[in-house]
């Protein structure tokens, strides 16, 4: 196994980031990896191999793959409507009636995004005390956001946490399990992804994992792993998955196997299926020529050999990001345990250096 500390240890030092981890990976598994750096910054306590990272938005390609499970089990199809699942116990409008699981995992089923709120009457904050199970969240957020008028179109890309928060909500409905538990029971453990959870990574009050950090005008804080420093758990299909880097890759290598025409959990059609930019004309992302599939963003570049998908991930104190080359069968992962203009340019760079390494 080669060891990546010394490429990633001078990254991590020029933009003074408490920690960095990397890994490559292929159809065949894990080739690479490392991790330098600090768990809390200025504590002295150094990362190891076996650490946690918060993967952000890179959850929305496993929400994604659970969802393919469940399609490939005839639980849902892509062309599965709200109207379907959520009728007669839900009243929506019309125009959310015909919504599908291929359209909210496509972010075009136009639910808020950015800074657009989430629930009518509620604050960020007031977001992490909702009452009941996290189902009863769902099923809460569910009944107000149906009710409320669409602010874009519908059928145009509009990148929405609230999005796969529905699709999950779908799963959770018809198998009467929560995300969390489809996720992992049907995604997790299968691939053995034993250090994989949910929200801030360690214990409160100890430094057994990364903290999480905030960076402003040079100056870096510490916070403390406590639930309510993550997004909110009702969002959790969007952005709240922590793993190990091994873990991680173990997700990702499922992916490169589906374009290398096998897989061990899914078949190569359905893996293919949420790397291909859905319903073409309205999935461009905002402000580039790159197309969202499911899950993840398509794009072309040369030293992938063609098309590539990508996707980065942050809940504004932890950063990740992964490219994948399906045609060259191999991924980079980076990840570090800080948010900030400095952490989307230490990882970036990260990759850029990995790039180099598999030549």
């Amino acid at each position: 196994m080669i060891n990546l500390n010394s490429v990633l240890e001078p990254i991590r030092g020029h933009y003074h980031l408490p920690a960095l981890g990397a890994a490559l990976v292929t159809s065949h598994g894990l080739s690479a990896i490392g991790a330098v750096g600090e768990r809390k910054y200025g504590s002295g306590i150094p990362v190891t191999l076996n650490d946690l990272f918060h993967l952000g938005s890179c959850t929305k390609a496993m929400t994604a793959t659970l969802m393919g499970i469940l399609v490939e089990a005839g639980t849902l199809q892509w062309e599965t409507t709200l109207a379907q699942i959520f009728e007669p116990d839900y009243e929506m409008l019309p125009i959310y009636r015909w919504i599908t699981l291929e359209q909210l995992l496509s972010h075009q089923a136009a639910f808020p995004g950015g800074d657009e709120p989430w629930l009518p009457g509620k604050t960020h904050l007031e977001m992490y005390d909702l009452p009941g199970s996290i189902q009863q969240q769902r099923q809460a957020y569910l009944k107000q956001a149906l009710q409320q008028p669409p602010t874009v179109p519908i059928g145009k890309y509009h990148y929405s946490n609230l999005g796969y928060t529905v699709a999950a909500a779908m799963a959770e409905q018809v198998m009467n399990a929560s995300w969390e538990e489809l996720i992992t029971t049907k995604l997790f453990q299968p691939l053995g992804m034993t250090r994989v959870g949910f929200g801030p990574m360690g214990t409160p009050g100890q430094i057994d994992q990364p903290w999480q950090h905030f960076e402003e005008n040079g100056e870096i804080e510490a916070i403390a792993p406590e639930p309510e420093h993550d997004n909110p758990p009702l969002i959790s299909p969007a952005g709240r998955v922590h793993a190990s880097l091994e873990d991680w890759g173990r997700f990702i290598s499922l992916h490169l196997q589906g374009e290398q025409g096998y897989s061990t959990l899914l078949s190569p059609e359905t893996l293919q299926k949420l790397h291909t930019p859905a319903l073409e004309t309205g999935s461009m992302v905002e402000g580039s020529s790159d197309l969202y599939g499911l899950g993840w963003m398509v794009t072309e570049r040369d030293w992938g050999g063609g098309r590539v998908l990508y996707h980065n991930g942050s809940n504004t104190l932890n950063f990740a990001l992964v490219w994948m080359a399906p045609q060259r069968d191999f991924a980079v992962l980076v990840a570090t345990n800080q948010g900030g203009e400095q952490a989307f340019r230490g990882t970036d760079e990260a990759v850029g250096a990995l790039l180099v390494e598999v030549g």
